[in-house]
């Protein structure tokens, strides 16, 4: 089990309250400013990276800039769903990808990082909106 400071333990807890949504180290410095908790923003980056190497959250690039979201999925099936519409990220762990990433390191030789992996398209409730405007 990793180390833990204090200054690691509230950004992670910080990160898990916001567990179907994503949050920017600025929104942390805010956050954690709020509830009385002296960090900076450097010291914030620092841990938010120890966190991303110990699999505890994910690093979200966008168009925005980085972002970042808690994990407490198994390293290796784990992957993130951007929707185009909303901007929405799931964070998903399923086994049905890792015959994927098998075929793509053997035949391709090329190996994916599942926990950098962003694929995109449209969550359910946008669909359904879509599809309901083309029913009308």
């Amino acid at each position: 089990m990793p180390y833990h400071t204090r200054q690691q333990q509230a950004v992670l807890s910080c990160i898990e309250s916001h567990r179907d949504g994503h949050v920017t180290a600025l929104e942390l410095a805010e956050e954690l400013r709020a509830k009385g908790v002296a960090v900076g923003v450097a010291t914030i980056y620092r841990q938010l990276d120890k966190l991303e190497a110990q699999g505890r959250v994910h690093k979200i690039n966008t168009e925005e800039g980085a972002c970042y979201q808690y994990c407490d999925h198994a390293v290796g099936n784990c992957f993130l769903l951007k929707c185009e519409r909303c901007g929405r990220i799931l964070h998903l762990d399923c086994a049905q990808l890792s015959p994927l990433y098998r075929h793509i390191q053997e035949e391709h030789h090329f190996i994916i990082n599942p926990r950098k992996t962003l694929l995109y398209g449209l969550c359910q409730t946008c669909a359904r909106e879509d599809t309901a405007h083309e029913k009308s």
